[in-house]
């Protein structure tokens, strides 16, 4: 069994915490703020209660890699968890993004992720990856979400 690994990545914006869910939490949307590494987002399944919620399944990417993540905690405008869906080759992923008001009226983003090495010795690698990929969708979110763009 491998080692588990994790990371985590903190922003503040001046939008309130409700646009950053909203852009984050909607597959479809993805592919307005996620340029250039997503170009194509869909959902591949609707949530059981909300349509974006528990159970749904978004699929992003810029084809042929497309990542398909599937929604496990839902609450709308503070907290979305999601892990990877079917064949994934980074195995147990999960990720939680929380979004606290500030006093100001903005929002606390915290990003973190976890999962267990597939092979021995690549996870400092990948966890160095996915902080890196998880920096950058987050600034791109926090621009999306102050800008409206």
């Amino acid at each position: 069994m491998g080692r588990k690994y994790s990371f985590e990545v903190n922003r503040t914006s001046t939008a309130p915490p409700s646009a950053l869910f909203a852009l984050e939490a909607d597959g479809p949307r993805w592919a307005e703020w996620g340029k250039p590494l997503i170009v194509q987002a869909r959902w591949a399944r609707r949530g059981t209660d909300e349509p974006d919620g528990v159970g749904a399944v978004r699929e992003v990417g810029l084809w042929p890699v497309l990542i398909r993540e599937e929604t496990v905690e839902y609450e709308p405008g503070r907290k979305h968890v999601y892990t990877f869906f079917g064949a994934n080759p980074i195995k147990d992923y999960r990720a939680e993004v929380l979004f606290t008001p500030t006093t100001t009226g903005g929002t606390h983003l915290r990003w973190t992720g976890s999962f267990t090495e597939p092979v021995r010795g690549s996870g400092p690698v990948l966890a160095a990856t996915l902080r890196a990929v998880i920096r950058l969708f987050s600034a791109k979110l926090v621009k999306a979400a102050e800008t409206g763009h």
